[in-house]
């Protein structure tokens, strides 16, 4: 149903406009001047109304539950351009959103995230958007064999949330997940540190041990980097500092595989290596 105000608007516009019509026809017009057809267009497209919000958002919900999450964005978004000053627009940007992750267009939920918290910075609903931003990234993480670009995005967005609204329903998962994130990306230090431990190339391995040991130093794959250095720097010959990360080692994880074989390197006696911790838990 029409708003007494917008009647009232269209029938304010109406008047102004014939008033201007009938203006320019007393007062002399050009031959550029609208014809009377084109000033009932203008007319007519001036009274058109938008679809009610209630419309549109219903219209946004039935394509959600039906699955389709692209026609539940388009309508959604529908919300925000007709009715940007509504009480649903926020609502309906949050939804246009998720159904966009839900389609994985995670990019296009990503930028619509983005207006919403640049122009909500203060809305009940802006951690959560923080929160699904981060579950954009987050849900293409992939194997540590590949590009960990992603994985770098869904840790910032996840820190960035922690840091903003650390006391937030969300912020315990994000916690976690965050943990899984970082768990990832320092195997995938391990993983080229082992590469080029086993082509020769020491230097370049020790700087991606030392990574994982100063950033990463919570995940499973710390005792495994501390070893590596201790094997790393025997190889290059310079045994002070191998006995040191093997005192890191011993004194951190007295009972791990990796101690007992870095301090069978320290005396010269190898034996069989433990075997590496599983590089990806997307597996």
């Amino acid at each position: 149903m029409i708003s007494w105000w917008t009647r009232l608007s269209i029938i304010l516009f109406c008047l102004l406009a014939v008033w201007f019509f009938t203006g320019c026809s007393t007062f002399g017009g050009s031959d550029d001047d609208l014809s009377e057809e084109e000033a009932e267009e203008l007319l007519e497209a001036a009274t058109e109304e938008s679809e009610p919000v209630d419309v549109l958002y219903q219209r946004g919900i039935d394509a959600f539950r039906e699955g389709n999450y692209d026609d539940a964005t388009n309508a959604f978004e529908e919300v925000e351009q007709q009715h940007p000053y509504s009480i649903w627009a926020n609502r309906a940007q949050i939804m246009a959103a998720y159904a966009a992750y839900r389609d994985e267009s995670f990019d296009e939920a990503a930028l619509i995230l983005d207006r919403f918290v640049k122009l909500n910075p203060n809305n009940e609903r802006t951690p959560y958007a923080y929160y699904l931003k981060a579950l954009c990234y987050y849900d293409q993480i992939v194997d540590v064999g590949r590009d960990q670009n992603t994985t770098m995005q869904a840790r910032e967005a996840l820190r960035e949330l922690i840091a903003r609204f650390p006391n937030s329903e969300y912020a315990r998962d994000a916690r976690i997940k965050l943990e899984l994130v970082e768990d990832h990306l320092a195997g995938k230090e391990m993983q080229i540190g082992r590469y080029y431990l086993d082509h020769g190339e020491y230097l370049a391995a020790l700087n991606r041990f030392r990574v994982v040991v100063n950033e990463y130093q919570t995940t499973s794959h710390i005792a495994e980097a501390l070893h590596r250095l201790v094997e790393t720097w025997l190889l290059l010959g310079v045994k002070a500092e191998a006995q040191k990360y093997a005192s890191v080692l011993g004194y951190n994880y007295p009972g791990s595989e990796w101690y007992r074989y870095s301090y069978d390197l320290l005396k010269g006696d190898v034996g069989d290596a433990p075997e590496p911790e599983d590089d990806s838990w997307f597996w």
